[in-house]
């Protein structure tokens, strides 16, 4: 079964321009560029339609029917971007005219379905694709639909009129798949007709081959006017941000032994006992480095400063967390912020919160507002309760390049 993708991308997209100054638009001081072309997440929008299909393995073939005047424009975004991608095709003065031409280009060599799809939808994913696919193996035609939520009025010179029931009213998506012939062979029939079709499911419906509803898809949604484009890129560009973010988390704890000052933080606090472990007993550092190391993978600061190697005795524990910041920074990573908690019963922490944030701030180079520290106790409960020793727990964003 071989199935061939056809996008069209023809049109002007006039709602969609947007302030600039191309040579195109100097006249009205508009970018006039059409809307298939803008970029969206830093590329093309057509460019992401083409790639939806090109990437899906169900789908043999991808061919763009592209205004006349748009080759060049066309050529930058398509060349190596599939074995997939046909040579693109001239298509018509309105969209029914331009899937006739991509359909009659496809004849010569014919597949067995057609998914026809605007480029103006570049959010389509691999789901949407495949349920039209696999709805085509018992009808002629599927066309993805979502309810109508939105009440439905109608009216006349600007009053409203009427309330329309929206009971069994479907918004109409694309992809639409075909058969084939039957789909080429509607649109044959249509040319020439008075009669507007605004989808290719409309033309199916007159020449009357069924058409199967399938479950559409909320992300596909059509980018028109301008106001659409701002939305469609701050999508992107969250998805972009979200896709690089990473949070660790670290937790270490260290028993009281001889001493009179305790280091949490980086800060010497006073007391009646010292932490005893390798290096300073750090447990806010040691903490802190391993949520830094865990937000990458890599290890834990075991791992990279064994206990059995000596040169880390008594080490200051900023140390590990510079090692760890090199690691995250190797990786193109920034801190975004901190967050520690840490569990004694003594000695008191309030008075020393601000110097350790201040410090913790000024080792991962953050705002001291992005550096969170707070403190509890184990309400006499556990080894940390009954005062045997000092814990903490950490937790850090950061967000990959």
């Amino acid at each position: 079964m071989r199935v061939a993708a056809l996008i069209v991308a023809a049109g002007r997209g006039r709602r969609a321009v947007q302030p600039g100054g191309s040579a195109a638009g100097a006249e009205s001081g508009l970018d006039e560029t059409p809307k298939q072309y803008r970029q969206i997440g830093g590329a093309p929008m057509l460019s992401h339609a083409i790639r939806a299909f090109s990437d899906h393995g169900s789908v043999d073939e991808v061919l763009v029917v592209i205004h006349e005047g748009d080759q060049a424009r066309y050529d930058e975004i398509a060349e190596g971007v599939s074995a997939k991608l046909k040579p693109a095709v001239v298509g018509g003065s309105q969209r029914q005219d331009s899937v006739r031409s991509g359909l009659e280009a496809l004849a010569g060599d014919p597949p067995d379905q057609v998914l026809i799809h605007d480029a103006a939808r570049p959010f389509v994913d691999g789901a949407l694709i495949q349920r039209v696919i696999d709805s085509l193996k018992t009808t002629m035609g599927a066309l993805p639909c979502l309810p109508v939520t939105d009440t439905l009025k109608r009216s006349k010179n600007g009053i409203v009129t009427e309330t329309v029931d929206r009971a069994g009213l479907w918004r109409a998506q694309t992809p639409q798949g075909f058969r084939f012939q039957e789909i080429l062979d509607a649109h044959r029939a249509a040319a020439g007709l008075s009669m507007t079709f605004t989808d290719d499911a409309s033309i199916a419906e007159w020449y009357g081959l069924p058409v199967a509803q399938v479950e559409g898809s909320e992300a596909n949604q059509k980018v028109t006017n301008s106001e659409d484009f701002v939305l469609a890129e701050a999508r992107l560009m969250g998805a972009t941000q979200l896709d690089g973010l990473r949070i660790g988390s670290g937790y270490d704890v260290h028993a009281f032994g001889e001493g009179n000052a305790v280091v949490l933080g980086g800060v010497s606090i006073p007391h009646d006992m010292a932490l005893s472990g390798h290096s300073d007993a750090d447990v806010v550092l040691h903490a802190l480095t391993d949520a830094l190391l865990g937000a990458i993978g890599d290890g834990d600061i075991g791992v990279h400063f064994p206990p059995s190697d000596q040169q880390w005795a008594g080490a200051d524990s900023s140390v590990f967390i510079k090692d760890a910041l090199r690691r995250v920074a190797d990786r193109g990573g920034r801190i975004l912020n901190a967050d520690v908690t840490i569990l004694c019963e003594a000695p008191k922490i309030g008075p020393h919160r601000d110097a350790m944030r201040g410090r913790i701030a000024e080792l991962l180079a953050l705002d001291v507002d992005r550096v969170g520290l707070k403190a509890t106790t184990h309400e006499g409960l556990g080894a940390i309760g009954r005062g045997e020793g000092i814990a903490a727990m950490a937790t850090v964003t950061i967000n990959l390049a």
